[in-house]
């Protein structure tokens, strides 16, 4: 059976951040504290992060009718924001915003895949630059989802991803989406250990120096008023806290270098 041509094969890589914040002072004075980011002043209630001088984020204030757009937000690189808005639609997704032009930035979508994730996708200009795969800057991204092979089915239209299965497919269904060999994002089926009310979501994971440690930065987000949603523990990944800012939003360290064996299904760090 042929298989079609992905829509943008030269797309899907990870190119910005950001978190919506219904307070946005709070907010910066804890990624500053955690992660020792630089904010710049800000234009128009969006201020951008800066970690030894590259961009590594931003921090925004959400207004009233942005409610779906609380907490933080993954965007991926595409070559034609038009184009995409166009196949999402037509792939059983929903363009919640845009195309719209942001000044020296590009053209920025954010949508919803079929399962629904929110996402961002950004047609960024020659020249865009973000930190990756450093300490206090991101190093991993996954979507949650309950219909994991529908999103692995979306997004491999859009993008030249190969989806390869790190689980077992059924107690632990995990796919890596790969380019050229390259891992960019994960895609985690959602099971039974989240509560119901918790919808499809993709979870930002940033970089933990290993000379700190992920749990003392995790004790360290706890001082600056932020909340440990899950205590350390070790994966095949490194080793992980889920925390919250002060606002809500809520993203995962990652010590790269504290790597363990696949834990057993019953051995889950979600199930409390």
């Amino acid at each position: 059976m042929h298989t079609p041509a992905p829509l943008d094969p030269s797309g899907g890589h990870p190119c910005w951040v950001d978190v919506a914040s219904s307070d946005p002072e709070t907010c910066k004075r804890f990624y500053s504290g955690l992660f020792g980011w630089q904010f710049e002043p800000e234009v128009n209630g969006y201020s951008m992060a800066r970690l030894d001088g590259e961009p590594v984020g931003a921090v925004y204030l959400a207004q009233q009718d942005q409610a779906r757009f609380l907490g933080w937000t993954l965007y991926l690189h595409v070559t034609n924001s038009e184009v995409a808005a166009k196949y999402i639609e037509a792939a059983g997704g929903a363009v919640l915003s845009g195309p719209v032009q942001v000044p020296d930035m590009g053209y920025l979508v954010v949508a919803k895949d079929p399962t629904g994730g929110v996402l961002g996708f950004w047609e960024t200009d020659l020249g865009w630059h973000f930190a990756t795969g450093r300490p206090g800057a991101l190093s991993w991204a996954e979507l949650n989802t309950r219909d994991g092979q529908r999103a692995d089915a979306f997004f491999a239209g859009l993008f030249d991803f190969r989806q390869e299965q790190i689980g077992d497919g059924a107690a632990f269904d995990y796919t890596t989406w790969l380019r050229n060999g390259e891992p960019l994002v994960g895609r985690m089926r959602m099971g039974a250990q989240f509560p119901h009310e918790v919808p499809p979501h993709w979870m930002v994971y940033f970089g933990v120096d290993p000379a700190v440690g992920t749990d003392a930065l995790a004790l360290r987000a706890a001082e600056l008023g932020g909340k440990i949603s899950y205590e350390p523990f070790d994966s095949p990944f490194g080793r992980l806290a889920i925390l919250e800012d002060p606002t809500g939003g809520t993203f995962t360290l990652v010590d790269s270098s504290r790597r363990s064996e696949p834990r057993s299904a019953v051995d889950d760090p979600y199930d409390d």
